[in-house]
């Protein structure tokens, strides 16, 4: 399965690292390639490590202003000219997406890739790895809209939150 991870670029501590290394660890043993944002810093080089040295393949989707970061020993890496077409690469090479903590670029590729599931512009399944408590507030707000009709389907089929990466890909893979 190809699995697009959406994550920080920044240095992390243990508590959000730890995780993520035995999340990649999963990816990789279990044949899985991560699709990601082919950066070789921060959470994001903390994930192509961990797949890449358990037996899975790399797939990485950079962009031009930041290529010079990009992960050279990727298995394929694809520079797209700006952020709207590596978010569309990167959905586009996916089975199912994994959001991870991050930023703002991360938050901006969640809420797009939901958008576009709510209108069916896609039904691969989204996973919110809620780790550490990280998306609490989220989930809160997205209680908030599914509660007060924002929503058009159930949150359930929208979004899945999982407290960790094995849960995270059970759910995947069932």
């Amino acid at each position: 399965m190809n699995i697009c991870v959406f994550c920080s670029a920044a240095d992390l501590d243990d508590r959000y690292t730890a995780p993520a290394r035995e999340f990649a660890e999963l990816i990789g043993k279990r044949g899985h390639t991560l699709v990601w944002g082919g950066s070789d810093v921060g959470l994001m080089k903390v994930m192509a490590d961990g797949v890449q040295e358990n037996g899975g393949r790399l797939v990485g989707i950079s962009v031009e202003f930041l290529s010079a970061k990009a992960r050279e020993n990727a298995d394929e890496m694809v520079i797209a000219k700006d952020l709207a077409e590596r978010k569309a690469q990167l959905l586009a090479r996916a089975d199912a997406v994994v959001v991870m903590v991050g930023g703002t670029g991360t938050l901006d590729e969640a809420t797009e890739i939901l958008e576009l599931k709510k209108h069916g512009l896609h039904i691969k399944p989204v996973v919110l790895l809620n780790t550490a408590g990280f998306y609490d507030g989220l989930k809160q707000q997205f209680q908030r809209m599914e509660d007060e009709g924002f929503l058009p389907l159930p949150l359930g089929e929208l979004v899945f939150f999982a407290e960790n990466g094995a849960d995270a890909l059970a759910h995947l893979e069932q």
